[in-house]
């Protein structure tokens, strides 16, 4: 069996455990190929920690989550040092961070110095305790649930924590059909865990574990995708117009006041990489680009004053940018 349909298997057991959600359950294979993180916007209910802790379930990786909140201290992500009076010494006790796949829930209800212990463990892989570094597993990816701004009692964050996520992926309520089926599901999982002899509704599926060493030859697949001179142009021409807006359009002059940084180049290059490699293609043509460049960008322009009183948003932008840059 190829590493692709070994992946594909991992993403239909994910999508029969997360009824109604298949852009999540895509862009948590985007981020886990590409060894990105996520963002993931809206309501509860949508299935975020079940998707992340079905992931889990199905790899060869430990899952921890974390709910923030505004009394949550940097040593509850970290770990601290704990006294043993036994030796009179100091003994490093790990804390959730030390995990493979974490899922930080409302991370925008903790303050910013919470948000900063978690900026590094993103950024460096690594948790500085004192004068010691300490090495976090591999993989490492964090599933972020974010809490729309509006909400009192939230702290939005920082740009430097936003641009270190690969994607934002902002998530809505399943159709009726859909809706029904969640209900069959729980009411059978129900019923399995209580030890009734027949859940119908519960296919009888023992899910095979995705090993570490298929996951890194599945990621060495995506980066020897091709992408062509056209593409990485288009790629590149995308970003430079979210820079200088006002060489294409005096709209998103307007409405735009920060573009994205060299690191939105790196993520929309390596997601619709991967966006291609899910699909069974080894190249990536321009709809792999146009299909992941919300997620990627949703978070990482900056909006003026105009664009708020104007009732756009960045989603807006982009379909604006898509529409200025010519498809090679």
């Amino acid at each position: 069996m190829s590493v692709l349909e070994t992946v594909n298997r991992l993403k239909s057991q994910l999508e029969a455990s997360v009824v109604g959600q298949p852009k999540l359950v895509n862009r948590l294979l985007i981020a886990l190929l590409v060894d990105g993180h996520l963002l993931v916007e809206g309501a509860p209910g949508l299935a975020k920690t079940r998707a992340i802790k079905a992931l889990a379930d199905r790899i060869e990786a430990d899952f921890q989550r974390v709910q923030f909140t505004p009394d949550l201290l940097p040593a509850d992500l970290t770990g601290t040092e704990v006294y043993r009076p036994a030796d009179g010494t100091f003994a490093f006790q790990k804390g959730p961070l030390f995990n493979n796949l974490i899922l930080a829930d409302e991370v925008n209800r903790a303050p910013a110095k919470v948000q900063s212990a978690l900026l590094e463990a993103m950024a460096e892989q690594q948790i500085s305790v004192g004068h010691q570094t300490y090495p976090l597993p591999t993989p490492f990816m964090v599933m972020a649930t974010q809490n729309p701004i509006e909400q009192e009692g939230t702290y939005p964050l920082p740009e430097a924590q936003l641009d270190r996520f690969l994607m934002q992926v902002v998530i809505d309520y399943p159709d009726s059909r859909n809706e029904l089926k969640i209900l069959r599901l729980v009411r059978a999982e129900a019923l399995a865990a209580s030890g009734a002899e027949q859940a119908e509704e519960l296919e009888a599926v023992v899910d095979e574990v995705f090993a570490l060493t298929d996951l890194f030859a599945a990621r060495r697949e995506v980066l020897e995708v091709f992408m062509s001179d056209d593409v990485e142009n288009y790629i590149v021409r995308l970003i430079v117009a979210s820079r200088k807006p006002a060489r294409h359009d005096e709209d998103l002059a307007r409405w735009l006041q920060y573009g994205a940084s060299p690191r939105g180049t790196l993520c929309l290059d390596a997601c619709a990489r991967a966006h291609a490699w899910l699909d069974g293609r080894d190249f990536v043509t321009p709809g792999d680009v146009q299909a992941i460049i919300h997620d990627v960008l949703r978070h990482r322009l900056l909006l003026s004053f105009e664009a708020e009183a104007d009732g756009i948003t960045t989603d807006d932008v982009i379909d604006r940018l898509l529409r200025m840059i010519a498809v090679p």
